[in-house]
């Protein structure tokens, strides 16, 4: 997590650079949210306002900055907001954004926003991501398994715990079905949906290659845990994309069981990581009678 600055906490040079494409800022509003950017800030300018992130160079955080750069101009208008300029200066690398209107999604069920997030997801599925750089889901997802996996389970939760080796056969499965060549955000929670009339998609810094039904199977643990039980989430999930109705069972059970080995101990307390667990014990219940501590 990066310690957020703010405007006028910026090197003098970095301002005015920001200011030879802006115009004079006279006034710089932070958000509540946002933990990877050191500065986040909607500015007003003279052409209106600008959504500005950024992040000094030598941080571990600038990498995904520059997963943003790198992705962004193969994003359509209509589904992200445009990066207008980018920035590199004393030490510090930032983004200028189009300013774009709405509120975080609303992911409970019934809710009127689920039919723009539904679309959102079908449109990234049409978008050819870069030719390179290729940043493949599966050998990322294996990467953060085999450390998981090469040490026991943390103890975070009594159902995991006895099914620990159950999880873990299944988890040890997953990477193998999330090859392909398409876009993947891979980070759709509620706050990275802007919601009006459409629904605008933001914050690409974790986007990968790989799997047609990899969105759609982790926006199920998104809707579990906005209030959908288990079998609701998949039948929406299942009536809005093709591409997760036709993924075998056994690729889906792989994903929930891995969400909660990668999870469980990064994440412990977190609603999402509860959702993957319910929704791992739902997926799992199909093949086997599990412990019910």
């Amino acid at each position: 997590m990066a310690t957020r600055r703010d405007w006028h906490g910026l090197p003098e040079g970095v301002r005015q650079a920001v200011e030879q494409h802006t115009g004079p800022v006279s006034e710089a509003t932070s958000p509540d949210g946002g933990r990877n950017s050191e500065l986040a800030v909607t500015l007003t300018t003279p052409s209106g306002p600008v959504f500005c992130k950024g992040i000094t160079t030598g941080s571990p955080l600038a990498a995904m900055h520059r997963n943003e750069l790198a992705i962004s101009p193969y994003l359509p208008a209509d589904l992200a907001p445009r990066l207008l300029w980018h920035v590199e200066q004393d030490d510090w690398l930032i983004l200028g954004f189009e300013h774009a209107a709405g509120h975080h999604a609303d992911l409970s069920p019934d809710s009127d926003d689920l039919p723009a997030v539904a679309d959102a997801v079908t449109r990234i599925r049409r978008i050819a991501p870069p030719p390179t750089p290729r940043r493949p889901m599966a050998n990322q997802w294996a990467h953060a398994l085999k450390a998981e996996l090469a040490t026991p389970p943390p103890n975070t939760d009594p159902w995991s715990a006895t099914n620990a080796d159950l999880i873990t056969d299944w988890a040890a499965k997953a990477p193998d079905h999330m090859h392909g060549d398409h876009l993947v955000h891979s980070d759709l929670n509620p706050a990275n949906f802007l919601i009006t009339d459409t629904a605008k998609v933001i914050d690409w810094a974790w986007w990968r290659t790989g799997a047609t039904w990899i969105d759609p199977a982790l926006l199920v643990i998104r809707l579990i845990a906005a209030g959908h039980q288990p079998d609701a989430a998949e039948h929406w999930a299942a009536q809005q994309s093709p591409d997760f109705a036709t993924t075998p069972p056994d690729v889906l059970t792989a994903l929930a069981a891995s969400a909660v080995r990668i999870w469980e101990r990064r994440f412990p307390s977190t609603a999402t990581t509860t959702a993957a667990r319910m929704w791992t014990r739902h997926r799992m219940s199909r093949y086997h009678a599990l412990n019910t501590c």
